[in-house]
């Protein structure tokens, strides 16, 4: 779908050995497609690594705007340029909102909507960001603030990474700007936190406000 859009984009696919066939799929379009780069890690290493993987590979390569995505359609392409656009016009982070004027969210249980809403209101109680929207992961980066943010300092590998990446946009000064999205679940989706992810998005928090 991304290739139906009037912005040309390369895309790079991250693959930690999906049981899916979800390398083997990506290394088979990239055969015929000169912008499509696929990177295989030997098993689940961690979302957070993975995106941070992608972003020193925009900027060894000189990108001057990274994007991020799910790629199960969850995030509509088609809201690719709205992105895009805002960065473009100046901001330095543009975020994905799935509650930016009420909640815009298909397919979710009341339980799983609730905790998207609980995290978000914990981690802004907290670290007093006023972005409604810390965790998604639908997102335009301009590559010259990138390069500002120490990833060292990034030492969260599940979906808290989202909010330690904001947490590090805000700290800086940047200018974060929410795009308002419809967040689409599959049917009868499940979950993939675990009470692990759970924990080290709560813990971790509570590092940021306290350390950094």
């Amino acid at each position: 779908m991304i290739r139906t859009l009037n912005v040309c984009f390369d895309i790079l696919v991250i693959d930690d050995n999906s049981p899916d066939g979800t390398g083997t799929l990506a290394d088979q379009l990239a055969q015929n497609d000169r912008a499509l780069f696929v990177m295989h890690r030997p098993r689940k290493l961690g979302l957070g690594t993975a995106y941070i993987q992608g972003f020193r590979h925009a900027l060894k390569n000189d990108y001057e705007y990274v994007l991020g995505m799910d790629a199960d359609l969850s995030h509509d392409p088609n809201d690719l340029p709205r992105l895009f656009s805002e960065v473009e016009r100046g901001a330095d982070l543009a975020v994905g909102s799935r509650y930016i004027n009420g909640v815009r969210v298909n397919n979710w249980s009341f339980n799983r909507l609730l905790l998207s809403k609980c995290a978000n209101g914990y981690a802004n109680f907290v670290l007093r960001t006023r972005i409604k929207d810390l965790t998604t992961g639908f997102r335009c980066y301009r590559a010259a603030a990138l390069r500002r943010i120490d990833f060292s300092d990034i030492k969260t590998r599940g979906y808290g990474f989202f909010i330690e990446m904001t947490y590090a946009f805000f700290r800086k000064g940047f200018c974060i700007k929410e795009v308002p999205i419809i967040f689409s679940g599959r049917e009868n989706d499940v979950s993939k936190m675990s009470n692990g992810i759970k924990f080290e998005a709560f813990f971790s928090v509570i590092r940021m406000r306290l350390i950094k």
